[in-house]
């Protein structure tokens, strides 16, 4: 009798803590309520919400659940990364009106990293951190082969303008973006010279050393963080592994399959190694990922908490 009287206080027990009353047995869960509204970015062919498939898959809600209050903002699929900046800006300055919030804390991921940087230099006083996932802060191989193609054949060039601009524009039409595609401008700009004249422009957060930290505390007032993968291929089911696969090998060293391990880091990095490839970064396709790798979702979640703990 005494061990059947176990049983079920144990029983009991477990489902108090695995049910939504734990919240009010215990307190509310606060774990990721951060000071300011976390805002997401995302990279090129991006885009909010497609056909119903998030390209922040699970994220968002991730973070809701514990507290966060997350705004998926949607840019130009392609384009340059001023025109994307501004876009985005306006969207904070929207964010920031609706919320009465002070500042966001800005995410990025891939083209969304300059993206971010570029709102947190010309508007700091908007931003009280950005962070950059696989994001492409000193250039991507991949864009300087497929630039420096086109860039020797107008064939190519022309092949490759309407082919990615004809994606961008199917990629707004579904996810109902008002914004035209510009292929040509996201490569130009995602080239290791662009980024080398960006950075110049925009220092914030970049690192002296290429491999290293940057400053966390930028000179504007905005706190830099990243991470990124360097697993291009991670799952036999994952139908994007076979792309990136490929792509990784223009690049000399570790990568995700589009950005390289040390053009990733910007301000405090967090980590540079995760089993994830560049999709996995946010959680793609359909949360499919190394079956021994960190889900992406406990990854951002213990990033808001980190947020949280600084007081953004």
């Amino acid at each position: 009798m005494k061990r059947i009287a176990i049983i079920c206080a144990s029983l009991l027990a477990f489902s108090l803590l695995t049910s939504p009353a734990h919240a009010w047995f215990w307190g509310a869960d606060t774990y990721t309520e951060t000071r300011y509204p976390v805002v997401l970015a995302h990279g090129m062919f991006g885009f909010d919400s497609l056909a119903g498939v998030d390209y922040w898959y699970r994220i968002p809600g991730e973070l809701e659940r514990s507290g966060a209050d997350v705004h998926v903002t949607q840019v130009a699929a392609l384009d340059g990364t001023v025109k994307r900046g501004e876009q985005l800006a306006r969207q904070v300055e929207e964010i920031l009106a609706t919320t009465g919030a002070d500042q966001v804390n800005l995410i990025g991921h891939s083209h969304g990293a300059p993206t971010i940087r570029y709102v947190a230099s010309v508007y700091p006083h908007y931003v009280a951190s950005a962070t950059s996932v696989g994001g492409v802060n000193q250039g991507s191989r991949v864009a300087d082969v497929v630039k420096g193609v086109t860039d020797d054949s107008a064939l190519a060039e022309s092949t490759v303008e309407t082919l990615g601009n004809a994606l961008g524009n199917l990629i707004g039409l579904l996810s109902s973006s008002d914004y035209d595609a510009d292929v040509m401008a996201s490569l130009s700009d995602l080239t290791t010279d662009a980024l080398t004249r960006f950075n110049q422009q925009y220092p914030e957060g970049v690192p002296a050393d290429r491999c290293g930290n940057g400053n966390r505390h930028g000179s504007n007032g905005v706190q830099y963080f990243s991470w990124s993968g360097t697993q291009p291929l991670t799952n036999a089911l994952d139908a994007s592994d076979a792309l990136l696969g490929a792509t990784s090998l223009v690049f000399d060293g570790a990568n995700d399959g589009l950005v390289g391990r040390c053009s990733s880091h910007l301000g405090q990095v967090i980590r540079d190694d995760y089993r994830m490839n560049h999709l996995d970064e946010v959680n793609q396709l359909f949360g499919l990922h190394h079956l021994w790798a960190t889900d992406p979702t406990s990854i951002y979640r213990q990033h808001a908490n980190r947020l949280k703990n600084s007081g953004l």
